[in-house]
């Protein structure tokens, strides 16, 4: 017997490790619940119920090809060694076989499940799956990990001319396995359930996320260039939770994207160039973590950044959770992140610059904000976002360079119609003042609207002193 042990490849197609498994004899399929874990990481609860609604739709494939599914439960990932040695044992499974994670915490788990297994004789065989490339395999010359996109970008293009990742062959229906699945649970204790509209809002299964992904191709993808940057638009492929959770694999997204653009990397239309382009940082950003693994345990990329003098502010930091900053941009998208579970990519970097610049507040308070109400929370994309907007990252934004929110505002949602939508008590506004709006007679009070908390000018100076007065790095060696 064969054991597939899904994680983050919620489906049948183009999953590496579930053909693997199938190729090798008869098999069966296991997920572990560990809420503990995923408390201890800020997975949000939109998140974990997405997990769940699509395995609730993955048992329903795989019983299609008579795989069983199994759930148990494993409060944090030190258990699921033990976890999943028993269930071997129990079903007498030669082998086990998983698609690989990244991070610390991913690779220390699985390098103990695999030395468990080991000592009793079983094996365990990781597998390439949620990256085009594995690890390691794209360096610079000197053999480390890139640093700057552009020029990883550069080796991957030269790496996908030469030959695409294939996709995995379809699997054939097996015979009966006489094992029952495991019912798959609606809720998890300390994950309570998003509201429904939220939900409405994420379909669940393979069928959803491959729709999506030729609606994009079909509709979108010409645009995406100039329109994925407006927030007012559906502009973007909206497929990000589905990958995040592996509904649908980064081959499929390429292989469809290609289809349509006769081949074409880097030449062709510019929509969809563009759109692999946002592929490979997905692609870029994992890396990342398993090249510098201090972005895993919380730390700067850039170790001087260390010594920046975050601030200490509560009352803003709640402001700016809530949505009440008195800045319209930056509250329209967190309401859109705290009703949605989702923000518009564009609006992540401007919010990221105004907590992390503006407000000076460390930018790991509002990377564990994002993956707490997140449904496509993603720890390399999400850490390698924030630091880049806090210029503490690889291929950061330059310390100096800090969007001024209300010109955003201005230049992506110029009409208003993101604000009008997330701020109702400000619909009444002309295009002009929706983006900034003045206290005219008693406005704030009447539509219940603060003003702003903090003066953009002045708050602009005070990140780029506290920037300038960083030691450089040679500084910091001698200092170390």
């Amino acid at each position: 017997m064969q054991l597939i042990w899904l994680r983050s490849d919620l489906r049948v197609l183009d999953n590496t490790a579930l053909a693997a498994a199938c190729e090798r004899g008869p098999t069966l399929a296991v997920w572990l619940l560990s809420p503990g874990q995923w408390q201890a990481h800020d997975d949000a609860p939109c998140k974990v119920d997405f997990w769940l609604r699509n395995l609730q739709s993955l048992r329903a494939a795989l019983a299609q090809l008579n795989i069983p599914l199994l759930v148990r439960h494993a409060d944090t990932w030190q258990q699921a060694p033990q976890v999943l040695l028993q269930l071997c044992q129990e079903h007498q499974v030669q082998a086990l076989h998983f698609n690989e994670e990244y991070g610390v915490n991913e690779s220390a788990r699985d390098q103990a499940v695999q030395a468990a297994l080991g000592r009793q004789g079983i094996a365990a065989h990781g597998y390439l799956d949620q990256l085009l490339f594995r690890p390691g395999s794209i360096l610079t010359r000197s053999a480390s990990y890139f640093q700057v996109f552009s020029q990883f970008r550069k080796v991957c293009y030269e790496r996908l001319h030469l030959g695409l990742p294939p996709l995995v062959n379809p699997i054939k229906a097996q015979a009966p396995t006489g094992v029952a699945s495991d019912p798959v649970p609606v809720e998890v204790a300390g994950f309570p359930l998003p509201a429904q509209a939220l939900r409405e809002l994420w379909p669940a299964g393979e069928e959803e996320a491959q729709r999506r992904l030729q609606r994009f191709i079909d509709e979108c993808a010409e645009d995406y260039q100039t329109q994925r940057d407006l927030p007012a638009v559906a502009g973007t492929s909206q497929l990000s939770a589905y990958l995040a959770a592996g509904v649908i694999s980064p081959r499929q997204c390429l292989h469809a994207a290609l289809n349509h653009n006769f081949g074409e990397f880097d030449s062709g239309n510019h929509g969809l160039v563009t759109w692999i382009n946002e592929l490979l940082w997905r692609e870029f950003y994992k890396h990342i973590l398993v090249g510098y693994p201090r972005v895993s345990r919380h730390r700067a990329f850039r170790p001087e950044t260390e010594a920046l003098p975050w601030r200490h502010a509560p009352d803003e930091l709640k402001a700016w959770q809530q949505g009440q900053t008195g800045i319209p941009i930056i509250d329209a998208a967190m309401r859109q992140l705290l009703a949605t579970g989702w923000m518009h990519n564009r609006l992540r970097m401007i919010v990221a610059m105004f907590l992390s610049k503006n407000l000076l507040i460390d930018w790991r308070e509002g990377e564990r904000f994002f993956m707490r109400h997140l449904i496509d929370g993603d720890l390399a994309a999400n850490n390698g976002g924030w630091q880049w907007s806090a210029s503490t990252g690889t291929d950061a934004a330059p310390y100096f360079r800090i969007f001024n929110p209300v010109s955003q505002s201005q230049r992506f949602d110029s009409e208003g119609r993101f604000i009008r939508q997330w701020l109702p008590e400000l619909a009444d506004l002309d295009e002009k003042k929706i983006h900034n709006p003045v206290p005219v007679g008693d406005l704030f009070a009447t539509n219940h609207y603060p003003q702003p908390i903090v003066d953009l000018g002045s708050s602009r100076q005070r990140a780029l002193n506290a920037f300038k007065n960083l030691p450089t790095r040679q500084e910091e060696r001698a200092v170390t």
